[in-house]
């Protein structure tokens, strides 16, 4: 039964997409079919075989390793600070975001991720009908970051019409940077994770297509990378560790006010209501989750969650989760996982906003226009994701 409820959601999501289309009759319909067995594929691949097993379990072991080695800088700075035992949020989740951040600025400065994002966007651009810039910075923005990602291909910012603008702002809001990914593997589990990168980048695709589907020339079809300043190798390290520290305080700082909100926000409607403001969300949000392929009975704890991450980030929402995950079951708990796995949230359109605008103002003010359409489609890109894995669960 599960199976055909996960199928009408997937009808629907797409359904959603060309309802909010800009141009219907320009739609490829034979790429978007081959993504969404791709994805289905590629989830099969890591969620129920032994390969994926091993894959996922090399990756997460990696992951982990890197963690271990980020927390010897913690501790050498902030030992004795915490408690003995104690897991403290910003120390052991948000620190070892200036850890990943460095190891980025030396893959970077190394020419060895460049070389990776060009060619793994140059296949991409081959099997999604997009352009090759569109590629390029889908896989771009999945490793520096939604911000950093713009300004590698600032040359052409400039230059673009809206609807490249568009899709290229939807790939950064869809995705999320790679030296945030150990910090997500503190509180979900890696598998889902690692299956949350692999699908959204080709949801991208597949809702932006829908969205905003056009032709581009091969005049047009150029990447132009903007070549860093030359550094010396501590320049470019002090830099990534700096920019990687002002990330974590961000998302630290971030937190605070949200969860305290949040907090304040559900005192109030439970005091008024009964019923806290989440509690309501989670109620508003059910036959979301349930379409998505969550059991009825857990529908609204899981409508709770995923309308947290929308209206505040998926930082929060993880919090909430991890409190009650252990009393869900593997499948709701595999659907919810990839759901947060994505920058799809409020406070995003801001972020994206000010990257351009800070390139340049004009295009800046153009991503404005279309930020809630932007959010639209990233939140689309999410649930697509979440209901493959409902599919094949």
């Amino acid at each position: 039964m599960h199976y055909l409820i996960s199928i009408a959601g997937l009808v629907i999501v797409l359904l959603l997409a060309w309802l909010g289309s800009n141009n219907k009759k320009k739609i490829k319909y034979r790429p978007i079919i081959v993504m969404i067995a791709i994805q289905i594929g590629l989830g099969l691949i890591i969620l129920k075989t032994s390969i994926g097993e091993f894959l996922i379990k090399g990756f997460a072991d990696s992951f982990a390793k890197l963690l271990g080695y980020a927390k010897e800088g913690t501790d050498f700075v902030f030992g004795g600070i915490a408690n003995e035992g104690a897991h403290t949020f910003f120390l052991y989740v948000l620190m070892p975001i200036v850890f990943m951040s460095a190891l980025i600025g030396i893959l970077q400065h190394y020419k060895i991720l460049p070389f990776i994002i060009k060619y793994i966007g140059l296949v991409l651009s081959k099997i999604n009908g997009m352009g090759k810039l569109e590629s390029y910075n889908a896989v771009a923005a999945a490793i520096v970051g939604q911000n950093e990602v713009f300004i590698s291909v600032k040359n052409q910012l400039g230059l673009l019409p809206k609807h490249r603008l568009y899709t290229l702002c939807a790939s950064a809001m869809s995705t999320v940077s790679m030296s945030i990914v150990g910090s997500y593997m503190t509180m979900l589990e890696p598998r889902y994770v690692v299956a949350a990168l692999i699908l959204n980048l080709f949801g991208g695709f597949i809702i932006s297509s829908i969205i905003n589907p056009y032709e581009v020339t091969p005049e047009e079809d150029i990447v132009e990378v903007q070549v860093e300043e030359k550094q010396t190798f501590f320049e470019m390290l002090g830099e990534y560790i700096m920019d990687g520290f002002k990330v974590a305080i961000v998302v630290g700082v971030m937190l605070v006010g949200f969860v305290g909100i949040i907090a304040l926000i559900n005192g109030v409607f439970s005091g008024v209501f009964g019923i806290s403001f989440q509690g309501i969300l989670g109620y508003v949000f059910a036959p979301i989750a349930f379409l998505i392929g969550v059991p009825w009975h857990e529908a609204v704890d899981a409508g709770s969650i995923m309308a947290t991450k929308l209206v505040a980030n998926e930082f929060v929402a993880m919090l909430d989760f991890v409190k009650i995950q252990d009393g869900l079951s593997g499948r709701t708990t595999a659907i919810v996982s990839v759901f947060l796995i994505s920058f799809a949230n409020f406070g995003s359109i801001g972020t994206i906003v000010g990257a351009v605008k800070g390139l340049n103002e004009k295009q800046g003010n153009i991503v404005a226009r279309f930020g809630l359409k932007l959010l639209f489609g990233a939140t689309l890109v999410s649930v697509l994701s979440a209901l493959i894995i409902g599919i094949i669960f």
